[in-house]
């Protein structure tokens, strides 16, 4: 049984193209949670859409499910020798807020996006990794606490960064909720991460009995997740859909490269240099609609890079995490 879960896992590439494919065609079949209108966000509820996704319940116990779930892989020595090595936590988050916005901008500018679409490029390249980020890791036997405490950090430093990063770039003023920001840190990442952490440590044969199937059921959640959001903006991607995915594409496998790559000049070790890659090329794409929807109205367009983002990354993730998943990673590497 569990040899059966593993292939459905690593079969994460497959669910997502498929899951995208069906959202486009059919959306109605993902109408699974919605505002009171049905749309993504409204105006007098600009908490719909925050997060990795959507911040309705349905989500944020889906996204507290799957940081539970790996919570249950990891123990306290994970984290210590996190920060025994604080190098690769702080070089991998310095390089998330340099990397992705300056990509944003100068995709904008190579493929002379309309002034709506050039705004949500740089709004989601400036924004934090997203919880799903947590999860390829995950899948890509990656360094699980690195991304994990990379994810709480860089959402943290967001309430600072992103509003003065995009103000920098498309010289518009975009506050964030810091409250808001840190309640969804607490919520679902750190409070589901720290009680998976503590059953694994006082209960060990039950967490290994649910960390069998965990790493499908966060798959599960993820596909259903990432369905939701490109049904919801079906229309305006399809009406954009060629420029629109180019530049999307180009923004986050820029990302993964360029993570990966500058990593290993930094000498990390191959665990820390898969994390920082997925890291700097997974963004909070929710986060960025949130912001989109409540901050630049006059500009409907701006969300859709957003939206779009969130469906690429997770394609383009759990690709890299079906291959770096069969590619055990060296013990021997350097490590600073």
């Amino acid at each position: 049984m569990q040899t059966f879960f593993r292939c459905l896992t690593n079969l994460f590439p497959l669910w997502s193209v498929l899951v995208a494919v069906v959202a486009l065609v059919w959306p109605s079949a993902f109408d699974w949670h919605s505002g009171p209108d049905g749309k993504f966000g409204t105006e007098d509820h600009p908490e719909w859409g925050e997060g990795d996704i959507p911040n309705g319940t349905m989500i944020r116990i889906g996204l507290g499910i799957i940081m539970l779930g790996m919570g249950l892989t990891l123990t306290l020595d994970d984290f210590r020798r996190v920060f025994v090595i604080p190098f690769a936590l702080v070089g991998g988050v310095a390089l998330q807020f340099t990397v992705m916005p300056i990509l944003g901008w100068g995709i904008g500018h190579l493929m002379e996006l309309p002034l709506d679409m050039a705004v949500g490029l740089v709004l989601v390249a400036s924004c934090p990794g997203g919880t799903a980020s947590n999860v390829v890791a995950f899948l890509a036997r990656a360094n699980v606490a690195l991304s994990v405490s990379m994810t709480a950090i860089s959402t943290t430093m967001a309430v600072v960064l992103t509003p003065l990063l995009t103000k920098f770039y498309v010289s518009e003023q975009v506050p964030v909720d810091a409250l808001g920001l840190l309640q969804s840190i607490l919520v679902i990442v750190i409070l589901p991460v720290a009680v998976g952490i503590a059953i694994n440590h006082f209960f060990g044969k039950v967490s290994k009995r649910i960390a069998a199937v965990s790493p499908f059921v966060s798959v599960l959640v993820i596909i259903l997740i990432v369905g939701y959001i490109l049904s919801q903006n079906r229309d305006s991607i399809l009406g954009n859909w060629q420029t629109l995915v180019a530049s999307v594409l180009m923004l986050h496998v820029g990302g993964f490269g360029l993570g990966y790559g500058l990593a290993r000049l930094m000498r990390f070790d191959e665990q820390s240099s898969r994390t920082v890659s997925i890291e700097v090329g997974m963004q909070n794409s929710g986060l960025g609609t949130a912001l989109a929807t409540k901050h630049f109205a006059a500009l409907p367009l701006v969300a859709v890079p957003c939206a779009v983002s969130a469906v690429t990354h997770c394609i383009l993730g759990s690709i890299a995490a079906g291959i770096w998943r069969v590619m055990k990673p060296s013990s021997t590497a350097d490590q600073q």
